[in-house]
């Protein structure tokens, strides 16, 4: 069999198993945000934070609780680390120091999951389990919360009640992701990823020396990592370790694993809004962009240029030969795609192309399907300017779902657009400008510019993958990138909620003749457009300076 058979046959087995899950998962979660019942485990952890999980709020009151609790978490999980070096289980690792920390902090509240260490060099099982891995389950939940408030804002009329936070918190923690992760967990301990608490034992002679390895609740860790879309290894070469990623079927699992929620929501949406046909045309758009691009990624990898490439049967440099160019060329776009950042091969060794895809799926706001919640979030603020955009060409008020899109939404949705394009490059043109930060580049010309703004793409964008070759363990970049983690995540959340709100104080507009309709096919096709177009005015110089420059010159 050929490899890029195996490639097209990975890819037609990804696209049959999230078939077969995408119905019942979806409605599955419908049921549980539109559930007014409290399992006893939920109304413990409610007593416990002191929260009435029956008071229903306004965005205001939504967005307060967002943030409160996000804090909470950036202080617990920096204090744990700060903190290490006298914990038990810390494995005899030091303290983090307090700019790391801060970074880390910030990426794992984020859902980034950024990380300039070594993580078997410098997490003990302490804060890897009951700091990292926490984080991974509710940071997840909180993206998951906020589509859910803005799909109440579509559904809901005359009120500006968005449902409870904390009861949408726990639920997607409780009653989504934790059963999904144990049962992951189980099948990839059967794949022959470690999932224990052994301490640092050396396994062997090699070169005149000894190589350590400490061992660590793996599993655990790995599953809710790809499921809740968050990205951060336990070890540093993440995914592309034995450990955490031993084989070809481990590897399939973990790409299904990372796509299986956010292609599920649409069917969500589709259930809580009152027609499935509207989930179906974003599922659709979802779709079109990411086989697009995953097709696109294998031909540029397997591509042969240059003697190397052509006796390995395309670009293997960078990448495991456990997987070969089809699994991580497939695992490359998915990580991209969404808001997860892990990574099994070496994104700064593929082609110049290739970066460039990795860094355009970033660059697209994460939507195909993004991240756990806010890929369905980011997918419809796009679908409000796609309409906004027909409106204008028919000389129509645009109308969504019902809503009408008067100046405030179009106003809060522009703002959603803007901020993260406006974090990447003032923050990409201010490292270059100065003398300091160009120093951790270890490439220069075009390749070291994609280092840079490869980095800010994946922190602003709550990615947390690196095109690697940067050394971002400096003071610079671990606050920049810090800053840039927390404001992508919690600005655009901001507008977002306050788009909720405005929609679901406005009355129904009847459908008529003139109406959009938003579940065709040519609506999507109008949506692929729009999402290509916005993209590629805002970054296409940026990419001209980088990969593309590298790309041509290759």
């Amino acid at each position: 069999m050929s490899s890029v058979l195996a490639g097209v046959l990975q890819l037609l087995a990804l696209i049959a198993a999230l078939g077969l899950v995408y119905r019942p998962l979806g409605d599955y979660m419908a049921r549980v945000y539109a559930s007014e019942r409290h399992y006893r485990p939920e109304k413990w952890i409610y007593k416990a934070i002191g929260a009435d999980p029956d008071t229903q709020m306004r965005w205001p009151a939504y967005l307060r609780g967002v943030l409160a609790f996000s804090a909470v978490s950036v202080l617990f999980l920096y204090l744990l680390q700060r903190l290490q070096g006298v914990l038990p289980g810390s494995l005899g690792f030091q303290s983090i120091d307090p700019d790391q920390a801060f970074n880390t902090a910030a990426s794992f509240v984020a859902n980034t999951n950024w990380q300039s260490y070594y993580g078997e060099q410098a997490m003990g099982h302490v804060v890897q389990t009951g700091g990292l891995a926490v984080q991974n389950f509710v940071s997840a939940a909180v993206g998951m919360a906020v589509a859910v408030a803005l799909v109440r804002g579509f559904a809901r009329s005359r009120t500006g009640e968005l449902g409870n936070f904390w009861s949408d918190l726990v639920r997607g923690t409780v009653r989504i992701l934790l059963p999904i992760s144990v049962i992951a967990a189980l099948i990839l301990v059967a794949c022959g990823v470690i999932q224990n608490f052994a301490g640092i034992h050396e396994v062997g002679q090699f070169q005149g020396g000894t190589q350590q390895w400490n061992g660590g609740a793996v599993a655990s860790q790995e599953a809710i990592k790809e499921l809740g879309t968050n990205g951060g290894g336990y070890f540093n070469a993440n995914s592309a370790h034995p450990f955490e990623n031993p084989n070809a079927i481990s590897n399939l699992l973990e790409i299904f694993l990372i796509l299986l929620i956010p292609f599920s929501l649409t069917r969500t949406f589709g259930q809580l809004v009152g027609n499935v046909r509207q989930g179906y045309a974003l599922l659709g758009t979802m779709a079109v962009i990411w086989i697009g691009f995953s097709a696109l990624m294998m031909w540029t990898e397997f591509a042969h240029n240059g003697p190397a490439p052509e006796t390995a049967g395309g670009s293997m440099e960078g990448k495991e030969t456990r997987f070969g160019i089809a699994g991580s060329s497939l695992f490359a776009v998915a990580t991209t795609l969404t808001s997860t950042g892990a990574v099994n091969s070496f994104h700064s060794s593929y082609t110049g192309f290739g970066g460039g895809i990795t860094m355009l799926g970033m660059q697209l706001g994460e939507i195909a399907p993004g991240g756990v919640g806010s890929g369905l979030y980011g997918m419809l603020i796009m679908a409000i300017i796609a309409v906004f955009l027909a409106g204008l060409m028919v000389g129509r008020t645009p109308e969504y779902l019902g809503k009408k899109l008067g100046t405030r939404e179009i106003k809060l949705a522009a703002c959603y657009i803007l901020i993260t394009p406006t974090l990447v490059l003032g923050f990409t043109a201010a490292a270059l400008a100065l003398p300091t930060p160009g120093n951790s580049m270890t490439n220069s010309g075009a390749h070291g510019f994609s280092e840079i703004l490869y980095a800010y793409t994946s922190g602003a964008n709550n990615n947390g993958s690196a095109f690697a070759g940067l050394n971002a363990d400096t003071q610079w970049f671990n606050t920049t990138i810090g800053l840039a983690m927390l404001l992508g995540r919690f600005l655009p959340i901001l507008f977002v909620l306050a788009l909720a709100g405005s929609l679901a104080e406005q009355r129904p507009v009847p459908a008529t003749v003139g109406t959009l309709r938003t579940e065709k096919p040519l609506f999507s096709g109008l949506l692929v457009g729009t999402i290509l177009i916005i993209t590629g005015l805002t970054y296409f110089p940026a990419l001209a300076l980088g990969p593309l420059a590298e790309g041509l010159a290759s």
